[in-house]
């Protein structure tokens, strides 16, 4: 047979990155029609708000109590289990970030300026307005700052971590788009590209807007007292609105930079001048206390946290107040975990799953913890001994947007850190506008490549919808019908995230199925192999000679064309001539390398690359002085990643028996997926195994 009759293809037709316009147009079109109601028809739409606000408090609240519990369990238990050791990306793949830059994108996107608005308020209204107890009083005190942990604690990062797991999981291990939807491919298949895929994503795009909506119509609320209390700026609805226009401008500008840049920077920034205002009232208030408070938070937090996490309130449930605390808290971080998790996914490629899990429940929680252990203590302690200014604790309740003004009164050089607040307040605000319309526009267009990102005017347009949806839900009622509409909006993705929690268990399942089975295979030799005739002693010196052996590219070049490929022609004319699809892949420039992909007929189909690496030259080579710095790898990659191992100085034979090793094993895992009770779950047929 003419080999050169083998199909052979560059990847030219692949699919452009479009407009999805099902979701989009759905989605925007439902957004701004509410937005419109709710500004035209006021009345009307606050009473309707509250009347569903209270229907689904009455009847779902339990079940929030129970997901967000769910949740936290599952991650850990992934986590911990032997899934684990899994890559969300290939096999070779490496993270992007370093883990102070990781932390701090995580964080700045995951909480915002929520952190500065309920770090005095909550603990100040916990504490004199208890949901039961008598308020004002030290078991008041410590009972206040366990629930505020509870509601900024793990739980709510439980979901962060779910979303962006599943997310990053099948679109950097198995090439699937970086949407809601890849993460239920195990239940549904192919079917996610349908009106289910639709409908998922439709419900995520609503969740995170009115989450983010809510967010910053709570920063829009404190920046317009702190315009107030420092240049005199009345409260009012066209102040506010100019205010939304403005953050709507820079978090168009910041997200048209990108996530390397804008995003990254901001995110860098104001976790820094976090830590310094944190330090700030730690040293100049009094640390002792504080310190021992901290400790004492940390105790409490921990070991009561299964009775706090599960206390509905059965007998006596405070309505008024579970709706305004518990309940909404739970709805509010389920309303974020599309945006925040698909954040986390796209830059969380090649940490394994036990590092993500590690890194997303602990580092936000540790910095979590601190903030509002020092924040809320030394306000509950202004109360308490009225050492603040005059009704402090009654005006951080009322006006909730004005406590951390009113609480840097009582510390020195208030003018500096009223600055510092209103300027942490606007970067807060922008990075969570910035990071939402950029996940928002990748929500609702098709992108082949995960690590692509929607065109500038989408996010610009995705800018402008947050910021009426924000002018709007003001103008209907302020902070609680804020925090009704994320009720409202957060109950759909709950059980959305019960979905991917189960699509994420089947496809782990493959995985370690696929994994117990290569093990069970018989194992190649690659190394040892001689060709016919060979001798052991020439075997060993061949095996040190490529031992020593650091190529030039043009050398690695030469083993594509005169060895890899023939040895691939070969195998695919056999295969063909039993009847198998097979096709060669030739990439150029970035990505050069070549592949040989194995079409199985509906089950997973078969991949081998070999992948060009350049690697710095180690120092004990004697070309390192001769020749240059560098030297080229020619590393296999199958369907999980790269494998680490190089075939540079390898034979055509060896090559060919090093293919059908890697063939073997995965007809075996196939075997075994088709005998094993659960492993039918369907999966990609061709998995991201990029070669960067």
């Amino acid at each position: 047979m003419d080999t050169e009759n083998v199909i052979e293809s560059q990847n030219t037709d692949s699919p452009k990155d479009h407009l999805n316009p099902v979701v989009f147009y759905g989605s925007a079109i439902g957004i701004v029609g509410f937005a419109i109601w709710t500004m035209f028809f006021t009345a009307q739409a606050g009473a309707v708000i509250n009347a569903v606000l209270g229907w689904i408090s009455n009847t779902f609240g339990w079940f929030y109590f129970i997901a967000v519990v769910g949740y936290l369990v599952f991650v850990i238990f992934i986590g911990l289990s032997r899934y684990g050791n899994l890559k969300l990306g290939p096999a070779h793949s490496t993270p992007d970030f370093n883990v102070a830059t990781w932390a701090a994108m995580l964080f700045s996107a995951g909480i915002g300026i929520d952190l500065l608005f309920f770090c005095i308020a909550e603990p100040v209204s916990q504490f004199l307005a208890p949901p039961v107890g008598e308020g004002g009083t030290q078991a008041a005190a410590r009972q206040a700052m366990e629930l505020t942990l509870l509601h900024w604690g793990l739980s709510g990062w439980g979901v962060y971590t779910l979303v962006g797991m599943s997310l990053a999981f099948f679109s950097y291990r198995h090439g699937l788009p970086l949407t809601i939807r890849s993460a239920l491919y195990p239940i549904f298949g192919k079917r996610i590209n349908g009106p289910i895929g639709h409908t998922v994503d439709i419900a995520a795009v609503l969740g995170t807007v009115f989450g983010i909506a809510t967010s910053l119509g709570i920063g829009i609320i404190q920046l317009n007292f702190g315009l107030s209390y420092m240049f005199g700026i009345p409260e009012s609805t066209s102040v506010q609105a100019l205010l939304a226009v403005l953050i709507v401008v820079f978090s168009a500008i910041s997200a048209v930079t990108g996530v390397d840049k804008g995003i990254r920077r901001l995110s860098e920034f104001n976790m820094l001048l976090a830590l310094l205002l944190l330090l700030f009232v730690l040293f100049t208030g009094k640390t002792v206390f504080l310190l021992n408070a901290l400790v004492l938070n940390v105790g409490d937090y921990f070991s009561h946290f299964i009775s706090l996490s599960m206390d509905t309130y059965a007998f006596d449930p405070p309505t008024d107040w579970l709706n305004a605390w518990t309940v909404f808290f739970w709805a509010w971080w389920i309303a974020w975990g599309p945006f925040v998790g698909m954040f986390l996914a796209r830059i969380s490629r090649g940490r394994t799953i036990r590092q993500f899990v590690a890194g997303t429940l602990i580092l936000p929680l540790s910095f979590m913890i601190a903030w509002m252990s020092i924040m809320g203590n030394s306000a509950i302690d202004l109360v308490m001994t009225g050492s603040g200014v005059l009704d402090f604790g009654q005006q951080a309740m009322n006006n909730p947007g004005s406590s951390i003004y009113l609480f840097m009164q009582s510390f020195p050089w208030v003018g500096l850190t009223t600055v510092v607040v209103t300027i942490l307040a606007i970067v807060f605000f922008v990075t969570s506008g910035d990071s939402g319309s950029l996940v928002l526009s990748n929500l609702t267009s098709v992108l082949r490549d995960p690590n692509t990102d929607a065109p500038a005017w989408m996010r610009i347009l995705w800018a402008a919808i947050i910021g009426v949806l924000t002018l709007a839900l003001l103008m209907a009622g302020g902070l609680s019908v804020l925090q009704g509409t994320v009720v409202i909006m957060g109950l759909p993705f709950a059980f959305v995230l019960f979905l991917m929690m189960w699509g994420l268990f089947r496809a782990l399942k493959i995985e370690g199925l696929k994994a117990d089975s290569y093990r069970g295979s018989m194992a190649g030799q690659l190394s040892g192999r001689t060709g016919v005739g060979e001798t052991a002693a020439r075997n060993w010196r061949q095996r040190l000679a490529r031992a020593m052996y650091f190529p030039s590219h043009e050398q690695v070049r030469q083993f594509l064309r005169e060895v890899g490929k023939p040895a691939m022609q070969e195998i695919s004319e056999v295969l063909i001539q039993k009847g198998c699809a097979v096709d060669i892949v030739e990439g150029s420039g970035e990505d050069e390398h070549l592949a040989l992909n194995v079409n199985l007929g509906g089950e997973q189909n078969f991949t081998y690359q070999i992948w060009i690496h350049k690697c710095s030259m180690p120092a004990f080579s004697i070309r390192a002085t001769r020749t240059g710095a560098h030297y080229y790898r020619l590393e296999v990659h199958i369907g999980e990643g790269g494998q680490g191992y190089d075939l540079a100085g390898y034979s055509k034979e060896q090559v060919i028996a090093d293919i059908l090793d890697q063939y073997e094993r995965h007809l075996f895992f196939l075997h075994s997926q088709r005998e094993t009770a659960g492993g039918d779950a369907p999966m990609p047929d061709d998995p991201s195994t990029a070669g960067d």
